[in-house]
Formats: structure tokens, sequence, C-alpha cells
């Protein structure tokens, strides 16, 4: 694609970034075959394609944001399905995420929207905040029906819909600091605590340091971290998500320089996406850029970590699990074998739904910010994940699991929690009617 950015425009980094970019389309439209919006909505400007001719224009006018171009990017789910699809190695993911940051300084928008995204901003990448919030929520619930009908208050009772019906239980038994292992250490690695997930299914967390310390690893949940910065990041609230990015690092650093680490361990592939992609972010702060390459290098999704692991085959299981590969793991992370091998390994029958690679329509905040278009697709997921006639249904992202749990009675599982149970770990709760596995 041919552009016209002048010098000058080109001295500001992210604007050279997003002109190279650019460069590399070629308008070929196969990005349109694979995109959630364009599929569901069947616009032009609601496809990766189109929404880069919108970019493109901006940024080469060098002018604000408008309502036509905010409306299109904001339904862009941020899925990178386009980037899995693109044979010129389009680098998506970076270029709307400049367009996100050129809205968010440069569009007003109107009062409600900017209440809501405040809200959010505010909430969700603080546990004690965010598990308040789900209490408060039973007493919002009963008007959920009444904001559905006034459009701009759609997203407060989607918040409503989404929310459980009661906060999970608080678990005190994963503390801060190491946490012991069975025989001789292997390895040592931190795990993210994250925000969002830490409130909504804490087991998964317990989950993972049980069965890494089966296998000898020392896991560690250092003082300080936190929310990895994705949520605000994907509403272009880009200084909030580096301030974020910088403590996270801080305290990573800190780990891996006093006692060394193998890995940071990751069990939300929507923060894991973004933990990786912390040395780009952080590449123009001279104080952080270094730091956080080496953060980003060592960040890994729990599957990943596992597969090197090479644990040992489990008998047969009677128990068909449906693998929902989050958009994060399969598009952002360019992870899929991985988290079916060691499910089949495990012992389950693992069964992939149709239509895969399109998104379940969670997006972090996108099933409260755009609940039409994200309803549509959960039908659609669904009724695909159903059609395997599972047990089960596992997946690597608290999102998703939120997200397809809330449309379908199928109990649905952290990848993790199954590999912990298979190994001798406790039956994950929400299979209490799913199956027993095979004697042996």
């Amino acid at each position: 694609m041919q552009t016209s950015f002048t010098p000058e425009q080109l001295e500001d980094p992210h604007v050279a970034e997003s002109e190279k970019i650019l460069r590399r389309c070629v308008h070929c439209g196969f990005c349109t075959a694979t995109c959630p919006t364009y599929v569901t909505l069947g616009n032009e400007l609601d496809s990766p394609r189109g929404r880069i001719y919108l970019i493109k224009d901006m940024l080469e006018n060098g002018r604000a944001a408008d309502e036509e171009v905010v409306t299109h990017i904001d339904r862009c789910l941020s899925c990178l399905s386009c980037v899995t699809t693109c044979p010129s190695g389009v680098d998506y993911m970076h270029l709307v995420d400049h367009a996100r940051v050129h809205i968010e300084n440069t569009y007003r928008r109107p009062l409600i929207d900017r209440l809501i995204r405040s809200l959010l901003a505010a909430v969700l990448p603080y546990p004690a905040r965010f598990r308040t919030a789900l209490t408060l929520a039973k007493f919002g619930r009963p008007f959920a029906p009444l904001l559905k009908q006034v459009k701009a208050l759609r997203p407060l009772a989607a918040m409503l819909y989404l929310a459980p019906q009661s906060a999970p239980v608080r678990q005190e038994t994963v503390m801060r600091g190491a946490q012991p292992i069975r025989g001789i250490r292997r390895g040592r690695v931190a795990i993210l605590s994250g925000c969002a997930q830490s409130v909504l299914d804490p087991g998964i967390n317990s989950a993972t340091i049980r069965l890494l310390a089966r296998f000898g690893i020392e896991v560690i949940l250092p003082e300080g971290e936190g929310c990895c910065g994705a949520l605000v990041h994907h509403m272009g609230r880009e200084e909030e998500a580096l301030d974020f990015a910088r403590r996270n690092v801080d305290v990573w650093t800190r780990e891996i320089d006093n006692k060394n680490l193998d890995a940071i361990i990751i069990t939300a592939s929507g923060c894991g996406t973004t933990i990786k992609d912390y040395g780009h972010m952080l590449r123009l702060d001279p104080a952080y850029a270094e730091k956080a390459a080496r953060v980003s290098a060592l960040a890994s999704d729990i599957t990943e970590y596992l597969s090197t692991l090479d644990l040992p085959r489990q008998e047969q299981r009677r128990l068909n699990v449906a693998y929902h590969s989050a958009c994060s793991m399969q598009h952002g992370q360019k992870i899929t074998l991985a988290p079916k091998l060691l499910l089949k390994n495990a012992g389950f029958t693992v069964r992939d739904p149709a239509e895969g690679h399109l998104c379940c329509g969670s997006a972090g905040t996108y099933n409260i910010l755009q609940p039409d278009i994200s309803a549509e697709l959960k039908a659609r997921k669904v009724k695909n994940i159903e059609a395997t006639k599972p047990d089960v249904i596992a997946t690597g992202n608290i999102g998703c699991m939120t997200q397809i749990g809330s449309g379908t009675a199928i109990p649905i599982v952290h990848t993790v929690e199954l590999l912990d149970w298979a190994y001798g770990g406790e039956k994950p709760a929400k299979l209490t009617f799913a199956k027993e596995p095979a004697k042996h």
C-alpha cells in the first residue's frame, strides 16, 4: 500500500512504525474471510482491510478521529485472526493499538460512553474494587432489562448480566512468596496473579501451583505485581497501560536478578499476549526497554511451559473435552497444539469445534462495550461447541470462560484445572455432574 506521510510526520516513532505496517498491506482481502465482525456484519469498514484504510486516511492527514472512524475501530475485537490469515505479514495488532491511542487523544466520546469506560478502567484492573463491584451487582441486576432498552446504557446491562450471581469465594490458600514443592526442585517460576481472574476464578492459579509443585517446580508470587495492563491498553489509555507494565517489569526484574527465573507463567492468555509485548510497548523508554524485553522473553503460557516438562502419559478417561482456543492464544501467541496435546496425553478425548478461528465475542471489555455484536458471536460459538457433544469445555482464558459459560449449561473450566485433576489433584468443582473417569 502506498503512503504519503511527510518527513515531519515520520519523525514521530509511532507514526513511522504505522507507516511501515501500512506499506505491507497489498489489499488482498484474505483477512475479510476470517474477521468475526466482517463475517457478522458484512460491512467492508468492519473488516481489517477497511479499518486499515480508515487508519491510513486519519494518520496521513494528521486529523483527529471522527465518529465514523471511532465506530469501526471500536467494533474491532483485536482477536488478531487477520494476522494469522494475512499472507503479507501485516502487523495489524500494533497498527490498531496506535489508532486507539490516537482516538483516545483526539476524540471526545459522548458523556455516557466516557463514564462507562472510566468505570471499567477504574474497577476491573483492581481486584479489591472488582470484588466489591461484583458484590454490589446483585442489587443492580433487576434493572438490567430496563437498561438494555436504552442503547447508550446497554454496556451497563451487559455488565450486570455477565456478573456471577454471587462473588466467588476468596481463596486464602495461595500466599505471597515461594510455594512448597515435592521432591527435587526442577525449576523456579513466577506466576501472574493478575486482576479479574484472581477474583472470578482464583482456583485456576491454585490448580497451576499444585500441578507445578507435583513436578518439582517452585512457584513464587512476588509482592507488587498486578494487572498486566491489557484492559486499559485496548481502550487506548496507553499511559495507564504502560504504568501497569512498568510496575510488573520492576517486580519481575527484581526476582530475575535476585534468584533467577525460568519463566513467568501466565494462566490468562489475554494477559500473556500483552506481557509478551512489553518489550515493544516500552521500547522507547530508555529506563525500561531492556528490562521489558527480558520479561517478555520469559513470559510463557502455562501450557507452553508444561509442554517442556515431559509429563507422563495417563490412561484414557471417559470424558469428552471441547477445546476452545482463545484468540489471544492461537492468534496472539501462536499456541495451537500444546494445550490439546497436553489434554490428550492426560487421558481426555479432545474435540475441535467448527470455526475455531472465530472469536467468542469476549475480547477483554468488548462483551460490555459492544454487547450486540458480542452476543451474536457468542451464540455462534456456543452452537459450534455444543455440536461436538462434549462433557466439558476447556480453554485458557478467563474472558472466554465467562463469555461462553453465560451461553451454555455445559461446564467450562481452564485447561490447567483438567490437567491438575489428571495428575493427582481434585476434580474441578464444576464437573460434579460430569462422567467419572474410567477405573484404572
